[in-house]
């Protein structure tokens, strides 16, 4: 086991008698939300997956260890202590040798899952290519982590404020798969269509984690997007989540804002000018995801 990794004994414990487990990130705790709210979520987003049948996985990184699973002190430290860094896989070596607090994305929390032997992580969106990447050269690091780890990532599309079309170009030439959850439409996040089709539509969980058996059985390298659209009752509406992300972009640029700051300061803002709404589409979407992604890891556990 590397020095670096400590998993929590009910994760380890779980992964020996090989049942399920879901990992989940936690970028959400340290810059999606205030305290004590994004401790509520927490603990929601993991009685969920536990209410499925799988153990729930929280990753971070603190006191120079990469922690697979957290306790109640860790999840603490995530979700009230200031100047968290947002890490993604660039960042992992720093913040591990200068014993920084780091809070971890969805790159960072496939790599911690890899190293733990977990297959399957809910997060909200991946993130993907920036609008304006053409110029710029904003891409996720999320996108080669997709297509180098094998974690099958459950998620509500990518993040609506970046070029979907090109995100799917990118993943297409990674050979990544990206497979809807009952659905033929890539989701947008905060809307349930892009305007842009899946790979395959798989009809229910026990597909995807065939898929994904067939997939790694082959030695066939990377993940997978399994794109689960948010319920329909908390979706926004396109047109309108369109106009409020154009705005937030306008701002960005005015403020030069780049690199790993522009998605925090777009969230920000796409929830200020919704006036909170596009948070609680957010909260509801990853709950949806984290349903999911148990009740996947549960159907491959027993393939």
């Amino acid at each position: 086991m590397n020095e670096y990794l400590c998993i929590t004994e009910e994760v380890k414990a779980a992964l020996e008698a090989k049942r399920p487990v879901a990992a989940l990130e936690s970028t959400i705790l340290s810059h999606g939300m205030p305290y004590p709210e994004n401790l509520e979520f927490s603990h929601k987003v993991e009685e969920i997956i536990r209410a499925e049948g799988a153990i729930p996985a929280t990753t971070a990184i603190i006191g120079g260890k990469l922690r697979v699973g957290l306790t109640a002190e860790e999840r603490e430290i995530m979700c009230q202590a200031k100047n968290v860094a947002k890490v993604s896989r660039r960042d992992v070596a720093i913040c591990l040798a200068t014993g920084q607090t780091g809070a971890t994305t969805v790159a960072t929390t496939m790599m911690l899952a890899e190293m733990a032997g977990i297959r399957f992580f809910a997060t909200g969106g991946i993130g993907g290519v920036h609008r304006g990447a053409e110029t710029t050269m904003d891409i996720s690091a999320d996108l080669q982590e997709l297509a180098n780890t094998p974690v099958a990532v459950i998620c509500a599309g990518a993040k609506s404020l970046l070029d979907i079309g090109l995100t799917l170009e990118y993943l297409e030439t990674m050979g990544v798969p990206v497979i809807g959850l009952k659905t033929d439409d890539f989701p947008a996040f905060y809307c349930r269509k892009s305007g842009f089709g899946v790979d395959y539509n798989a009809p229910d969980e026990e597909t995807v984690a065939k898929v994904m058996k067939a997939k790694w059985d082959l030695g066939l390298k990377g993940g997978s997007v399994i794109a689960n659209p948010i319920p329909k009752e908390y979706e926004l509406d396109y047109d309108e989540m369109e106009a409020v992300i154009n705005k937030a972009l306008k701002a960005a640029q005015e403020e030069g804002i780049h690199g790993k700051a522009t998605t925090p300061f777009l969230l920000a803002h796409i929830k200020e000018y919704t006036d909170g709404v596009s948070l609680a589409s957010n909260l509801q979407l990853a709950y949806h995801n984290a349903k999911e992604a148990a009740k996947i890891a549960v159907a491959y556990s027993q393939l």
